[in-house]
């Protein structure tokens, strides 16, 4: 028979709360997103009240490793499920604010009707309406007396029987004393086993990660300073969003403010850019794989904990010496030169705005690329165009689509094998030959995702090589897309419903340009081959200002319309199509070969 690891213990409500407080039990602090909604809060007190199941609470004690005067640590319990739960106890119970996954801040208010003993999220209605109490929270202040409520509800409800709501508000006070059992790992598991168990209980609902893994690995060990850069890599992603949270930090964190990351993170508060808005996710892989040279956070875990991978064993250098390259790694991120530096790299590629970057995992590793190169010498230039062509192959090929760990990790162990400037250039020759752009490139184009990689890489080339907007005499694409111009269909969409065309048909992206509203709304559902035959036939012009021949077949050009339009030969609807993607795949490869 197999021996049991873990242990089951049940714990009050009000046990658990007060040891997330103290710190007994470490889990991301309330400043973390929470990704819950109200309704869901709701049903979970609701279970609780009535005395339903509600799961349990699975936790493991830090590896006893043995410290530098030779005493062995008193490991913190880590929570490896459960944060949803315990966070919504906190915002609902003790009134505490939670920030949603925007990092905006917010509270979560559940009302109560005694006299249907029914929970519900609180709204205008509710507030208007005696028979509820539409703040739980003032029940469990510090302050709160329990006659002084019920006192109050039976004047605003005179019809109600004051001994009976007194027993239910009683009861509803007393769910602080309701149990939740606590698993407890055993304090002998290695970091692998207990990463496999974190992986098969988060296999179902609201997953958490490995970064929120490594997160509570951070926030626990003070020895090291995790609390201080586990806050560093939240207020960074937080001031990211919402540069105006700086003075929230400055008046509620104080001790944090005379902390070394403080200043080298002070210039987001006037960094209003959302090109590239980090989580926490995001900064763990990047300083992670730049410093340590390993993919899989998985490893930043194991790590953190003391592993020797050659041994396995824990230990306490081990452990030292990963917090301060972790740090270095984070100081590298959040530096202002470098984060800055790298957005000018982006931007100069062609992807201006965050509605063009669709993949985080391949801004991830190209913004790892700058740091090892900066970290290496690397003459800026040279740096510069490695990463923009490794993100222009990275988003055309999917690169870190599927399984982005294991490709995370192959890269960066050939990077460190072979260098920077060999490795990608292997690897940008054999990705991108000319079979791709010729042959795999238009047919990856047939589709109707206007978010597909490759249409967001078309744009970002049009960006990049100054074109114009379709039939627009001086308005370029750069300026559309940085006012929200419209997506044109250059068959119109009605046009071809009346043909019959489904939806998936007559939104293939080689049927799409970027255009000025004004052109879009002249055109209308007007036929190609009847606006086209206007626009090349001269006199007063319906769809732009183009009189030029010259200038229309540069536009033409620019927009990958194939210029038999200009002879009046506009091609049916799937010649167009076929022809059109094999133009947009040349353009791309033009952009990508001046990037």
């Amino acid at each position: 028979m197999s021996t049991q690891r873990y242990s089951v213990t049940p714990h009050p409500i009000e046990t658990l709360l007060a040891w997330v407080k103290s710190g007994e039990i470490a889990i991301p602090e309330i400043q973390r997103p929470f990704v819950w909604n109200a309704t869901k809060v709701r049903d979970f007190l609701d279970s609780l009240y009535r005395g339903y199941p509600v799961g349990y609470l699975i936790a493991w004690r830090n590896p006893s490793v043995r410290l530098k005067d030779g005493t062995l640590s008193a490991g913190k319990r880590i929570l490896i499920d459960g944060q949803q739960r315990v966070t919504a106890l906190r915002a609902a119970l003790l009134g505490e604010e939670v920030l949603d996954e925007n990092y905006a801040r917010k509270r979560i208010q559940i009302a109560f009707n005694p006299k249907e003993e029914r929970f519900e999220v609180r709204n205008s209605a509710i507030t208007r309406d005696p028979a509820w109490i539409d703040d739980i929270s003032r029940l469990f202040a510090p302050d709160a007396y329990l006659g002084d409520f019920v006192d109050d509800y039976v004047v605003k409800n005179p019809d109600i029987d004051r001994k009976q709501i007194g027993r239910i508000l009683e009861r509803f006070k007393k769910i602080v004393n309701n149990h939740i059992g606590l698993i407890e790992l055993a304090e002998e598991l290695d970091i692998e086993t207990v990463t496999e168990i974190f992986i098969r209980v988060n296999s179902a609902g609201v997953e958490l990660s490995q970064a929120d893994f490594a997160m509570s690995k951070i926030a626990v060990n003070e020895t090291y300073g995790g609390h201080l850069l586990r806050k560093a890599i939240d207020y960074f992603c937080h001031l990211a969003r919402d540069p105006e949270f700086y003075v929230q930090i400055e008046k509620n964190d104080v001790e944090f403010t005379r902390t070394e990351f403080w200043p080298k993170m002070r210039w987001l508060k006037d960094f209003n850019d959302d090109l590239y808005d980090p989580d926490y996710t995001d900064m763990l892989r990047v300083a992670f794989t730049s410093q340590f040279g390993r993919g899989r956070l998985q490893d930043l875990v194991a790590l953190l904990s003391g592993r020797n991978f050659e041994t396995r064993q824990y230990e306490e250098a081990i452990v030292e010496n990963s917090f301060a390259r972790l740090k270095d790694g984070i100081h590298a991120f959040i530096n202002e030169t470098h984060f800055k530096r790298f957005m000018m790299i982006l931007r100069s590629a062609g992807f201006i705005t965050s509605r063009l970057i669709t993949s985080h995992n391949a801004v991830n590793f190209a913004y790892i690329l700058y740091l090892r190169g900066r970290s290496e010498g690397m003459a800026a230039d040279e740096l510069e165009r490695i990463v923009r062509r490794w993100y222009a192959m990275s988003i055309l090929t999917g690169r870190y689509t599927t399984h982005p760990e294991t490709v995370f990790d192959l890269d960066i162990r050939q990077i460190e094998s072979h260098g920077i400037a060999r490795y990608t250039e292997a690897v940008l020759t054999s990705e991108l030959s000319d079979s791709f752009w010729t042959n795999l490139l238009p047919q990856l184009m047939e589709t109707s995702s206007v978010q597909s990689p490759y249409f967001v890489a078309f744009k970002a080339a049009q960006v990049s090589l100054g074109d114009r907007g379709f039939l627009s005499t001086n308005i370029t694409v750069r300026d559309l897309l940085l006012n929200q111009g419209d997506h044109h269909h250059v068959f119109p969409r009605k046009y071809l419903q009346q043909l019959g065309l489904s939806r998936g048909r007559y939104n293939q992206i080689a049927n799409f340009v970027v255009t000025q509203s004004e052109i879009n709304i002249a055109i209308g559902d007007t036929p190609p081959h009847v606006y086209f035959k206007d626009q090349v036939n001269g006199g007063p012009k319906k769809y732009g200002g183009i009189t030029d021949p010259q200038v229309l077949k540069k536009n033409l050009e620019e927009n990958c319309i194939p210029l038999s339009v200009l002879e009046g030969n506009v091609p049916d609807y799937d010649s167009f199509l076929a022809e059109r993607r094999r133009l947009m795949a040349l353009r791309i490869k033009r952009w990508y070969e001046q990037l």
